[in-house]
């Protein structure tokens, strides 16, 4: 290329001012779109990602390798959802990963832990949807039901004080034992009337051994997952509480988000797809699923939340 001389003409003509007020307004006007558009796009929206039309969610669970997750993550997908399923080996940190944002919902717990939760952490993590309650009940090995139980029985139960107050109700409710007190959730071993009841000794051990007890005790409190791993049957739980009692509502398992997010039309559209024909069929099929699947409201299940929260706080 050759080189420029200098030239004598004129200088180029100035741009009109407004030309320059033009483009100036231009700019400033695409900076002010980029600010408020950006953080839309950045952020999980429900209405999802405005250049894929799709959004993510990042659901926790504690069993994922089970065949009804991998049903609901495929039907979100055709409502362009894609869940990232998040998994956790214990019932220790899903609240926390909640809280601070690592996922976005997560389903493990029932109201009654999550009112401990955020009582003692200062949280607002709410239930969105139910999911299941899981019924508990005694088994035995030497009766075949609750009538036969003879005058003295001994039970065994969970050594664990909070996991107590249920089991003790569910002997009350099944006609074995009786309280020196009102029959309520602030019940202990302490409260039973003996004199009264069927019932002749109650003993606490570790709930990992509840079922080998059976050999040696008429009846006992055990865990699904226990009684599953020892081989009982249905046919051994000779009671069961009755899922529709309304003081059990606090054990209803849910789908929590963080109160901010209670409105999040995806994080909704899980909740509904958990309850589909296709879901619920796969639940029902899996043979460690021992719950009864509960449909109570988002608003239903926070004002149980807001009654347990004044028992913790």
């Amino acid at each position: 290329m050759s080189q420029i001389t200098p030239s004598t003409e004129r200088p180029e003509k100035p741009r009109s001012r407004l030309r320059l007020w033009t483009v100036l307004a231009v700019v400033v006007v695409l900076a002010v779109a980029a600010a408020i558009v950006v953080p839309n796009l950045t952020a999980r929206s429900a209405d999802a990602d405005a250049a894929s039309g799709r959004t993510t969610v990042r659901l926790g669970v504690n069993d994922i390798g089970k065949e009804y997750w991998d049903v609901l993550v495929a039907k979100a997908a055709d409502e362009g959802i894609d869940v990232e399923l998040v998994s956790f080996t214990d019932y220790n940190t899903p609240n926390p990963a909640l809280s601070a944002g690592d996922i976005d919902i997560n389903a493990f717990q029932h109201v009654r832990y999550l009112a401990q939760y955020d009582a003692s952490q200062d949280e607002d993590l709410v239930p969105l949807g139910a999911t299941a309650i899981y019924p508990i009940g005694f088994y035995s090995t030497r009766w075949k039901s609750v009538e036969e139980v003879p005058q003295g029985a001994e039970v065994t139960l969970s050594n664990n004080p909070a996991n107590q107050v249920r089991p003790l109700l569910a002997l009350y409710n099944a006609g074995l034992v009786e309280f020196t007190k009102e029959a309520d959730w602030s019940v202990t071993l302490d409260d039973v009337d003996y004199d009264r009841s069927r019932i002749g000794k109650i003993t606490p051990i570790d709930p990992t051994q509840t079922a080998a007890s059976l050999d040696s005790v008429d009846i006992a409190f055990v865990d699904g997952t226990f009684a599953e791993n020892a081989g009982l049957t249905d046919a051994q739980q000779i009671y069961t509480e009755d899922v529709d009692r309304p003081d059990l509502a606090q054990y209803i398992n849910i789908f929590a988000v963080r109160g901010e997010d209670r409105d999040d039309r995806a994080l909704q559209k899980i909740v509904e797809l958990y309850h589909s024909d296709e879901v619920v069929a796969a639940l029902e099929a899996d043979p460690g699923f021992d719950g009864v699947i509960k449909d109570e409201t988002a608003d239903e299940l926070q004002a149980v939340l807001e009654e347990q929260l004044e028992e913790f706080e």
